[in-house]
Order: C-alpha cells, then sequence, then structure tokens
C-alpha cells in the first residue's frame, strides 16, 4: 500500500516538473480559466502516460519545492467535471495529505491519474480552449498536439520505481496512530482496524439535537495512506460504520426568519475489501428545500440593496448586519428556488463580504462549497 506523504515527497525529488508529474502552488475551479487550465493538465498527463499513474501536486513552491500546503479540498465531484469536459476521460483522484510541518488546516493535494491507453481529448469548447484540442506533456509543459500522435509509453518503469519507494511499514502507520491521539486529544480521537489492515483514526466535536448525534469538526485520516477527510466547524455530520464500511453522512442547515432544519447533503463511505484494497463512494442526497415565492423575492430584494450599501461604504442598521450574516445562505435558498441570479450577485458581493467579516466570509465559502457538490452532480 502507498504511503502518499512518501510518494510526494518521492515526486518532489525529481526537481523538475516532466512528463509524468505536475506541481501547483494552487488550483482554482471556481472559474472557467481555471477549470480549463486544470482540465488541460490533466488531459495531457493522461495522454502522456498510457500505462502508468500520473500525478499533480497542489501546495508547492515552484522555485525551491518547499511544501506550503493549501486548504482543504473536498470537491468530490472533480470526476464529474472531467467526465463533462473530456472525451476518453481518466480516472481521477483528489487527496488532501497532510505534512506535519503545515498548520491544521493545511494539507498538500494530490491528484492521481489513472492510465486508460486511450487518447484524451476536449469534448466542448472552455475558456480559450476548442472542443476537440487534445494536449500531450513536453517536458514540464501541456502542449497542444496534432490527434494522430503515437502514444509512447516512457515512465513505466520510473514511476513504478517510485511508487515501490513509497510504500507503507508499521513504523510509519504506528507513528501515524499516535500522531493523530495525541493531535486531536481535545475532540475525542479513536480508531478502529478494517480488514485486519487499515486503521482509521476519526475524532470530532459531538452533540445531540433531538435524539440523534452530530459531529462537527471530525478529522478523518486513514493512516495507512495518509489520505484525510475533514469537515469544519460549520458542517455537521453523522458517523456509523460496520466491520467493511465506515460512513459519514453530512448534513446543512437551511432555513428563513430563524426558522432552520438539517437536511442531508451528501453520503460518503469507505468501502474496504479483502485483498488489501479501499475505495471511497460518494452519493449526493440533498433535495433543495422550497420556501414561499412571496417571502424569497422580499428577501433577494433585500439582500440585493444590502449589497449596494456595501458597494456604497454606508453604514449599517442593527436590522441589516443581521441579514448581512444570514445573506450568503438566503442567497443560496433563492437560487435553489429557481431565482437563477443569486449566485451571481452572491459572487459580486465576495470581496465587500470578505472585506467586512472574517465570520460572513466563511458563511461565502460555505455556501460555493455545497454549491459546487449540487451542480457538478
Amino acid at each position: 500500500m502507498i504511503n502518499k506523504r512518501l510518494l510526494i515527497k518521492n515526486l518532489l525529488a525529481h526537481n523538475d516538473e516532466n512528463s509524468f508529474y505536475d506541481k501547483k502552488r494552487k488550483i482554482d475551479i471556481t472559474h472557467k480559466e481555471g477549470k480549463a487550465k486544470f482540465l488541460k493538465h490533466v488531459c495531457a498527463l493522461s495522454n502522456s502516460n498510457p500505462k502508468n499513474n500520473a500525478y499533480i501536486v497542489i501546495g508547492v513552491e515552484d522555485e525551491d519545492n518547499k511544501i506550503i500546503g493549501v486548504t482543504f479540498f473536498d470537491d468530490s465531484k472533480i470526476q464529474n467535471l472531467i467526465n463533462a469536459y473530456l472525451t476518453h476521460p481518466p480516472i481521477v483522484q483528489y487527496e488532501n495529505i497532510p505534512f506535519p510541518h503545515l498548520p491544521d488546516n493545511k494539507v498538500v493535494g494530490l491528484v492521481t491519474i489513472r492510465p486508460i491507453d486511450k487518447i484524451t481529448s476536449l469534448r466542448k469548447n472552455i475558456w480559450k480552449y476548442y472542443g476537440g484540442s487534445v494536449f500531450f506533456r513536453d517536458g514540464s509543459m501541456s502542449m497542444p498536439k496534432v490527434f494522430d500522435i503515437e502514444i509512447k509509453d516512457i515512465n513505466s518503469k520510473i514511476v513504478s520505481e517510485i511508487e515501490s519507494h513509497a510504500q507503507n511499514n508499521i513504523q510509519y502507520t504506528l507513528d501515524g496512530v499516535f500522531d493523530f491521539m495525541d493531535k486531536r486529544k481535545d475532540f475525542n480521537p479513536q480508531y478502529k482496524v478494517f480488514k485486519e489492515y487499515f486503521v482509521l483514526c476519526w475524532s470530532g466535536q459531538k452533540k445531540i439535537v433531538k435524539d440523534k448525534v452530530y459531529y462537527s469538526r471530525v478529522d478523518i485520516e486513514l493512516i495507512n495512506e495518509q489520505v484525510r477527510l475533514f469537515f469544519s466547524t460549520l458542517d455537521e455530520v453523522s458517523i456509523t460504520f460496520t466491520e467493511n464500511s465506515f460512513q459519514i453522512i453530512e448534513y446543512v442547515s437551511l432555513g428563513l426568519q430563524n426558522s432552520f432544519k438539517y437536511y442531508e447533503l451528501e453520503k460518503t463511505i469507505i468501502h474496504f475489501e479483502d485483498n488489501a484494497h479501499y475505495n471511497i463512494e460518494t452519493k449526493l442526497l440533498f433535495e433543495p428545500p422550497q420556501f414561499d415565492k412571496k417571502v424569497l423575492h422580499h428577501i433577494y430584494n433585500s439582500n440585493n440593496t444590502l449589497v449596494e450599501k456595501l458597494k456604497k461604504g454606508l453604514s449599517l442598521t442593527k436590522n441589516d448586519r443581521i441579514d448581512l450574516r444570514n445573506l450568503p445562505a438566503t442567497y443560496l435558498i433563492c437560487y435553489l428556488n429557481l431565482f437563477h441570479e443569486a449566485i451571481d450577485k452572491l459572487t459580486e458581493a465576495k470581496p465587500y463580504l470578505k472585506k467586512h467579516s472574517e465570520s460572513i466570509y466563511t458563511s461565502y465559502q460555505e455556501v460555493m462549497r455545497i454549491l459546487r457538490k449540487v451542480k457538478y452532480s
């Protein structure tokens, strides 16, 4: 079993990016340019590696390979984005890998691109790239190439050696368990062994609402692979497990006028198999709540007026400040009830929310995360 932290270190030991791996300081797939560039690199790495895995390491300085980390990224629908825009899409996995020297809210992103031995191309136009475009790696660059180029296997041996040098051992596993239990000692850390091989540690803040147990600030780490799942203080999740699986259901609290309710958002199941393999399955459960359209019209217009006040730097009333705290969530509710421009209005307000309050900006980020999950499904 590959220790992903060791794998990243071994990849970075090849100082320059090449035809089987790329490194990025960060990626941003919240807008078309960022999506297009990410898809281009996935396409190029897939085409240049027909027989072996290819990788993108995210959270690394380009000049000196310094590991700086990125914010935890939980976009489980990234495969849906790839399937929507690429012909012969490869199987792509995004994992969050913790490093001991990084702050608790930082990880290194590892994108693994599985080989398919077929030519991958853009299915349709995106940003400045045209549908039908094919990309290959030319050294450290992802470049467009002619479609009938011969696919050559030039990296299988070296990638196999890198992966073999990143195998786990009992010391790494025990160190990982002890480190997790020590760092999360304030959040009731626990561990469980699955299939006599996989060690999964988890912790979280527990609370009971109407006889149902929820957790927030949940950390889940698959120690053997150094893969981390994380749910923030704002998240509410339920956790159940059997001898063969570990299940997390994420909830989102939505409502209007101080009347809120928990709605199931997404289910994540880690399945453990007898042959020392595992897979992580995610399923969207969300059913958008419906509200009275007249009430929503009033809230939508009030939000727009509030954003205009922020733009002009006008002082806010007490009621304005209350409405501002709920603005990201109420814009989301409006959007889910077919106010199609609500998210455009929220995006337009982003810099003003960020400037006004860190907590409100955090709410904005949470809303956009929920929207990504719903949109890509």
